[in-house]
């Protein structure tokens, strides 16, 4: 069977020999021919060491009868798996005459001959012969082969049913590859057919592109004219041509969105013949674009996406101002529903690749500045948080920030590229538009600043100071006359900005503040270095707090008199400010003796004092608090002796409370810098202000007035994110919460609302309407009207009352929970941070019982959230943790009543997934425990120290401060009512994981 196979290919000398050896050899032609990738790949490269260290020369014939038989497989990952394969053998084996195999591929693969159901395959088998040819490298090196090669491509290109383009491309990449001489003396003449009919098909086309680039000694002016009657490809004799053959192109490539090759070597071609212009404004603008077809434009924007890099300055301003990138600015704003296609992001990708690659500040200006004109009524379509800014070469960003800070000032519409929807066209007579256009450029200028402090690799710490200073004046300062001595005060603005403007400014202004305080240190410079080599962030190089600068800096400007606060300070905010500076300033020089301390006093100090110029009348409350705290924590009395009155709260405690109030907030920065400075306190945290976090947990410390004011505070402020989850993650509960609780309501307002009415009836006599044939008068009438009307409104405004009572006490619940969530998260800092403190002892119960809490409540989504970030902060950051209290000694006792106190709830409870996590911390108690080193018992040592194994036994033996008989029958009890009840908690897991963590 197998010499039959071979019928057709060079004679086998002995192929049952070959045959013979086994089935090692012959796996590698079916590993070769399997779908993975990874297997041909492999099996490739065994076939290659076994013929290079047998040198039989009957195997290598076989290998290559297999493998040529193989290019025309029916499987179609088979194929290329072949063909590489033959690749590789011809470029390992080179005395193998190329010619000879392709004789081989010929008589196998014979179109003429072969039958009409296997004309694919064997069409498939030339092309993949050839490319064996090709990719072996040695294809370019034999005329006579290559010459062959491309002949059998030429006909190959007959088969457009079966390989589309591929022969076309091939001959192509082939062509691309050759020497010069190679191409003149070898393959002119066969190729002169198809170079004469270049503007019949966009593959003949892209093959003259291609010779006139590789060629240009050959394909000069005066041989084109005679191919084809004309010196230049790009003029206007062929502009119309040109925009069919592109036009043909785009619907061949559509499928995988990518710019075809020809048409960016035809911009090349235009460059190199100084024809750029006529090509993009004819060819490009007038011809390809008035074809409203979706892969003809996206074609248009990729080749302005892929000119970029080509064009000079002058070149650069054309295409930036031209119709390509109005149609693409209409594009992005027409796509942005869901199911249109976006390609804004593939249009970033191209800027990226372009400033990645450009080495000209100015052409990287000029691009930055082009898509940042393009506006859809006054607004940018470039993402205002695009981070291709980070390729900016440091003098274009220094223009680049230079010129959005003037046209910030003085928006400059004319020099946009602006569009607008027909609809907006129609609206045009409104007489706000311009100021409308205004207002939404300068939201996006600010956004844009404010991210390139985070993306920008190449900015420094003036340019960083310059877009906070400018950001912070424009947010909380007006200029009343232009003042030198301040450069944002320097250029008044042409159009003044009004509340809204200020408003969103100091949106953005607080989201810069954030990442101030995050910013790693910049600069080059050797302290800078050795900063960031710390970890340390939110400074500058000399060590001075970002927002410490900006403090300064406001101080200044409330100084000044030719400039007013958009929101003038009272006499007792002025001094409040004052006072906090002052503050600040003699922090500074109580840095050296305790810096963590004063880190966290001074964030907190100046980030409050910068929220002083956006909430007046809240923040003095604060930091009135915050200052009395500061100067506790600070004061000599404080160092000279200990605290022996535990009745009034110390400064961690008042720092504690002020965090948590801080949580409290809206404001996204001061619930981010809470966290951050409760990092720095928590070595200082003292068993009081854990528990005042703790206490927020107490389901009997929710009756507090403080927590009802916490609350309240809370809900007059609400963001739109707590609205929406309570209207969505609530519907449903609160529709059955209506309707169960709504028919007893009914019943008693029934009762009472009948009463009422029957005495408004009888007062109007009505129901003596039997005993008298009279009939109320008009006037009697409107009055039993007016009465009955009173008093349905009445039970109406009484229905009204209750649902806004239950509304409201269903959005207090949820507020409560997302503050909960917020404290949880201090809860997580402090086991993480802070995990080998004894005082995480005092959390385990806290947690627990919480989650106990949360799986006996409401299984709304909100509800369900928390119970999982609840659950995954005592899984991960406390019982999983590598790090644990290794001071237990003195706490031995009550440590071991915790492990005693935990397993017996464990066994009592009805739920086994709550016992389930009152089990693991026991457990995790154990580990603490035989972690530790017991002052009374030396641990046992090994009878033969070099013995690995003994060392092991001995560390397993080691009980550390683990009272064994002790825990011992705390677990036995457990057992034996785990093995004795029938409806017990406990499950095998449970002991299963004690015995393996604690076998002896």
């Amino acid at each position: 069977q197998m010499e039959q196979r071979g019928g057709g290919a060079a004679p086998v000398a002995d192929p049952r020999g070959v045959l013979r050896q086994g089935r090692a050899f012959l796996d590698f032609f079916w590993d070769i021919a399997k779908p993975e990738q990874e297997v041909r790949l492999a099996a490739t490269e065994n076939l290659l060491r076994h013929l290079r260290e047998g040198k039989k020369d009957d195997e290598l014939k076989y290998t290559l009868k297999r493998l040529v038989e193989g290019l025309g497989a029916t499987r179609e990952a088979a194929r290329p798996g072949f063909s590489l394969a033959l690749a590789q053998v011809l470029q390992a084996f080179e005395e193998i005459p190329l010619c000879s195999i392709l004789e081989q591929i010929k008589e196998k693969h014979n179109l003429e001959k072969v039958k009409k159901k296997l004309v694919r395959n064997a069409a498939f088998g030339n092309f993949f012969g050839v490319m064996a040819l090709f990719q072996s490298g040695r294809l370019v090196k034999d005329r006579k082969a290559l010459l062959e090669s491309i002949q059998l491509l030429q006909q190959l290109t007959t088969q457009h049913t079966h390989l589309r383009d591929l022969p076309r491309k091939t001959l192509i990449d082939i062509t691309s590859e050759v020497p010069e001489t190679v191409f003149e003396e070898v393959l002119f003449d066969i190729l002169q057919g198809d170079l004469s009919s270049a503007f019949t098909s966009p593959e003949n086309l892209h093959l003259l592109l291609v010779g006139m680039q590789k060629f240009p000694g050959v394909l000069k002016p005066k041989k084109l004219k005679k191919l084809f009657g004309s010196p230049t490809v790009v003029n206007k004799e062929n502009i119309s041509r040109l925009v069919e053959l592109l036009k043909s192109a785009a619907k061949s490539e559509k499928e995988d969105k990518k710019l075809p090759s020809v048409v960016l070597d035809l911009l090349q071609v235009a460059l190199k013949e100084g024809a750029f212009e006529l090509f993009w404004n004819e060819v490009v603008e007038n011809g390809l674009l008035k074809e409203k077809s979706g892969p003809v434009s996206y074609m248009c924007y990729r080749l302005l996406g892929s000119a970029l890099p080509l064009l000079s300055m002058e070149q650069l301003q054309v295409v930036l101002k031209g119709k390509v990138m109005l149609h693409y600015g209409e594009h992005v704003v027409a796509t942005q529903l869901p199911q249109g296609f976006k390609f804004a992001a593939e249009m970033e990708g191209y800027i990226d690749t372009f400033l990645s690659g450009c080495d000209d500040p100015e052409r990287q200006l000029a691009v930055m500045m082009g898509f940042s004109t393009l506006t859809h009524q006054g607004k940018p379509v470039l993402l205002s948080a695009s981070r291709v800014v980070r390729h900016l070469q440091e003098v274009a960003l220094q223009k680049y920030v230079c010129w959005l800070k003037d046209m910030f000032l003085r928006p400059d519409l004319d020099c946009c590229l602006d569009f607008s929807s027909t609809r907006q066209k129609q609206n045009r007579e409104n007489a706000d538009i311009a100021q409308q256009k205004t207002a939404r450029l300068r939201k996006w200028i600010i956004h844009r600043l404010v991210s390139i402090t985070e993306s920008a690799t190449r900015k420094d710490e003036s340019l960083v100071m310059d877009i906070a200073r400018f950001c912070f004046f424009h947010a909380f300062f007006v200029a009343k006359k232009k003042n030198s001595q301040i450069a944002e005060a320097s250029v008044l603005p042409s159009e003044p900005l009004n509340e809204r403007d200020h408003m969103e400014i100091e949106s953005y202004f607080f989201g810069l503040l954030q990442t101030l305080n995050t910013l790693p240190v910049l600069g080059d410079a050797a302290e800078a270095a050795a900063l960031r080599e710390k970890h340390v962030r939110g400074v500058t190089a000399d060590g001075k707090l970002w927002i410490f600068l900006l403090t300064e800096y406001a101080n200044k400007l409330l100084s000044n008199e030719h400039i007013k606060a958009v929101k003038p300070f009272t006499k007792e905010q002025r001094d409040i400010w004052e006072r906090t500076l002052q503050s600040v300033k003699n922090l500074q020089k109580e840095k050296k003796s305790d810096g963590a301390k004063v880190g966290a006093f001074q964030q907190l100090l100046l980030s409050m004092a910068i929220h002083l110029f956006k909430d007046q009348s809240e923040t003095v409350d604060v930091l009135s608090d915050l200052l009395n705290c500061t100067e506790r924590a600070f004061s000599k009395e404080a160092k000279k002796k200990k605290k022996t009155d535990n009745s009034e709260p110390g400064w961690v405690e008042v720092m504690v409370e002020i965090l948590l109030s801080l949580l409290a907030q809206p404001s996204l920065l001061l619930r981010r810098i809470s966290k951050s400075v409760f990092v720095w306190i928590c070595p200082n945290l003292t068993k009081r202000g854990l528990q005042l976090i703790l206490d927020v947990f107490d389901p009997n410390q929710e009756q507090n007035e403080e927590s009802a004011v916490v609350v309240m505070e809370e809900s007059n402020k609400k963001t739109k994110s707590a609205q929406d989850t309570d209207e969505e993650g609530s519907e449903d509960s609160s529709d059955e919460d209506s309707s169960d609780s709504g028919d007893e309501e009914n019943e008693e307002v029934d009762e009472n609302f009948r009463s009422q009415l029957m005495k408004v009836l009888q007062a109007g006599n009505t129901l003596v309407c039997d005993k008298s044939d009279e009939e109320l008068d008009d006037e009697a009438m409107m009055a039993l009207d007016k009465n009955i009307s009173a008093l349905f409104a009445e039970q109406q405004k009484r229905i009204q009352a209750k649902k806004d009572e239950k509304d409201r006490i269903r959005k207090e619940k949820i507020l409560r929970r997302d503050f909960k969530a917020k404290v949880l998260d201090l809860i997580d800092v402090f086991l993480l941070k802070q995990a080998e403190n004894p005082l995480v002892f005092d959390v385990i119960e806290p947690l627990l019982q919480l989650i106990e809490q949360c799986m006996s409540s409401d299984s709304d989504k909100q509800e369900l959230d928390f119970l999982q970030k609840t659950a995954n902060i005592f899984k991960n950051s406390l019982c999983r943790s590598k790090h644990y209290c290794k001071r237990v000694a003195s706490l031995q006792e009550d440590v071991h009543a915790l492990v005693q106190r935990l397993v017996q709830k464990a066994c009592k409870h009805t739920d086994s997934a709550v016992a389930l996590y009152y089990f693991s911390a026991s457990l995790y108690l154990l580990k603490v425990l035989k972690g530790n080193t017991s002052s009374t018992l030396p641990p046992p040592e090994p009878k033969n120290q070099s013995d690995s194994r003994d060392k092991q036994a001995c560390q397993l033996l080691d009980p550390g401060c683990l009272n064994v008989k002790k825990v011992a029958v705390i677990y036995q009890q457990a057992l034996t009512q785990f093995l004795s009840k029938r409806n017990s908690p406990l499950t095998c897991s449970m002991f299963h994981d004690l015995f393996k963590r604690f076998p002896v």
